[in-house]
Parts: structure tokens; C-alpha cells; sequence
């Protein structure tokens, strides 16, 4: 019989892992960040390190900051603020967690959080359930207290366009995870809501010559664009002459392959190749492998799924993991 690696607490609300350093993060109902490490590199075990209070409310996600810039973990409460944790050592002291930022919001609900590595700096992007995106930016990486904001829109193709009362439940962004070094920073970023127009996933680009961010594809069929989005998922590149992103929408998981070569107008082509069917209701979440060759998704049937395309590019589901309980 298989053994679990880790046993997390019963109000356990969301978590995070480190591939870098085998580490996982947990966020609670009650604001406590734990941390759970292999203490032996040889077992496939962890155990707890750590447990810190980092809020007086529930934590509803969990993610950890690039590990090239030290240990730290930026955690979405309840209330809408944004936490920036970071691990220390004082006077000798054993590690401990120490809070170095806090991002306060007005009315707007923080719905979702990504970090992103660019060529200068270490970037931040975040969603709020206003529609609006904002893009901070660390011009000193030992520094993560000194964050800046570089860009706030919204998430449509028409820039001139702003939507005063949208409404959005939740939100998803995932970071191009490998670039070149004469490529711009890029993101998907998707939206459900109730503004049909920042729903779909938009591909956002960094344009250095003029400072600003800019829509450069757009990832739905004409008759979807105003379907809500309930998660991306961004392929690590090993090699393909495109991009190759997932879009998890009420119709199901799509798979999109993106041009890495803009138009004239500065537009990237795009290809929907694949409608991934099995889950019995909405995908919350999908993760690739550091391959860029296996999604797995998850949502509310509670199986986990794993996808994969053959060598004639026809994705097909490897496996299905069943909860034990």
C-alpha cells in the first residue's frame, strides 16, 4: 500500500511547492503558515519545520517567490491583503519566518498572485476582483521589501476600454516559466466574472521599447471569448518552435499552441489543438511537468488527471488518481 509523503492538518486551505528546495507551504483556516521538509534526502517523507501565525483570518492561497531570491512566500488572506514572508536568521537564532511586506487593497478583493523572472528584475503580477491588474516590479533582489508599481489595466485587447463595475470571482495567472535572454517577460492571465470582455485568457507582453504591457493573443474562439476562465497553465519550452498553454473554461480543458514570431500589428498566432473531456465538473487547478509534456488538472469531482499528447500531437488522459478517502 502506498504511504503519503505528507499528512496535512484538516483545516488546511491551499499549498504550495518549492521544487527547488523540496518544499512545501500550507496556508490554514486559522492564518497559519507551516512548512514541511524532507529532513532526510534520501526518503521521499516531510515533516513540519515550522508553523507561523502570519494573519488573524483564514489564508486562502499560498505562493512561493522565485528561489533565486532567497526563501520567501507571499500569502492572500481572507480580507483581500497580500503577505510577503520571508525566512531569516538572527543573532543566531534558528530560522524563523519574518513578514518584510504587506500589500493593503481599498474595496478590490486580491483574487490571485505570480511571480515571474525577467532579464532586470523579479516581477509580481496580481488579479483583483475588480478586473484590474497591477504589475509591481524589485529593481534590488535583496531588497523584498522595495517593490514598485510598474503597470496597472485591465484585462482586455481594446485599450481604451475600462469597466467600472465588473465582478470578478476569481482569477488565474500563470508566467512563460523559461525565456531567452532577448525575450520579453510575458503572462496569461483569465478572468470569471461577470464583464464577459476580461473573461477570456489573454497573453500580456512586455514591450521594453515603450514601457508597458500589451495584449498580444488572445485564447478563445470567437463564440467563447466570454466564457469565464477557471484556470491557465503555461508549458515550460524545451525546444518547440511555440508556446503551449491550457485554458480550463465551463466547456472543458483547451490546448492552445502560441506563435513565438508577432505579425505586423504585433500579434501572436494562435491554435486551439486539443478539447481535454473526463472531469465531472470545473478544473480549479492544472500544473505541467518541468517537461512542458504532462498536465495534471484537478477540480471539483476530486480526481486528479493526467494528459499527454502522442507523438501525432492527439492528447489523450495517461492516468486518473483517485482520492483514498
Amino acid at each position: 500500500m502506498e504511504k503519503p509523503i505528507v499528512t496535512l492538518d484538516k483545516d488546511t486551505t491551499c499549498s504550495s511547492w518549492n521544487y527547488c528546495g523540496q518544499r512545501l507551504a500550507t496556508g490554514s483556516v486559522d492564518g497559519t503558515l507551516s512548512i514541511f521538509d524532507s529532513r532526510d534526502p534520501a526518503s521521499s517523507s516531510f515533516t513540519c519545520s515550522s508553523r507561523t501565525k502570519v494573519y488573524d483570518g483564514g489564508i486562502i492561497k499560498v505562493v512561493w517567490v522565485p528561489p533565486e531570491y532567497g526563501d520567501a512566500i507571499a500569502c492572500i488572506c481572507i480580507d483581500g491583503s497580500l503577505l510577503l514572508w520571508e525566512e531569516v536568521v538572527e543573532d543566531a537564532q534558528p530560522l524563523q519566518w519574518k513578514l518584510c511586506k504587506s500589500f493593503k487593497t481599498n474595496s478590490a478583493q486580491l483574487l490571485d498572485v505570480q511571480f515571474g523572472v525577467s532579464s532586470t528584475s523579479l516581477k509580481m503580477v496580481a488579479a483583483y476582483s475588480d478586473g484590474h491588474v497591477r504589475v509591481y516590479e524589485l529593481p534590488d533582489p535583496l531588497e523584498l521589501k522595495n517593490w514598485q508599481l510598474q503597470a496597472e489595466f485591465q484585462n482586455v485587447i481594446e485599450s481604451l476600454a475600462t469597466f467600472a463595475r465588473a465582478s470578478c470571482l476569481s482569477a488565474s495567472i500563470s508566467w512563460n516559466p523559461l525565456k531567452g535572454e532577448n525575450q520579453e517577460s510575458s503572462f496569461v492571465l483569465g478572468f470569471n466574472s461577470n464583464t464577459p470582455q476580461l473573461n477570456s485568457s489573454k497573453v500580456w507582453e512586455f514591450d521594453q521599447a515603450h514601457n508597458r504591457w500589451l495584449p498580444v493573443a488572445e485564447l478563445a474562439s470567437p463564440e467563447d471569448k466570454g466564457d469565464p476562465v477557471y484556470a491557465v497553465a503555461w508549458a515550460p519550452n524545451i525546444g518547440r518552435p511555440y508556446e503551449v498553454i491550457a485554458v480550463s473554461t465551463q466547456k472543458g480543458i483547451a490546448i492552445w499552441h502560441v506563435g513565438l514570431n508577432p505579425d505586423l500589428g504585433g500579434r501572436l498566432s494562435v491554435a486551439k489543438v486539443a478539447s481535454l473531456e473526463g472531469h465531472g465538473g470545473e478544473v480549479w487547478q492544472m500544473e505541467w511537468d518541468m517537461s512542458g509534456m504532462t498536465l495534471a488538472t484537478t477540480g471539483s469531482d476530486g480526481m486528479v488527471r493526467l494528459w499527454q499528447s502522442n507523438l501525432n500531437g492527439v492528447w489523450h488522459e495517461q492516468a486518473t488518481l483517485v482520492p483514498t478517502s
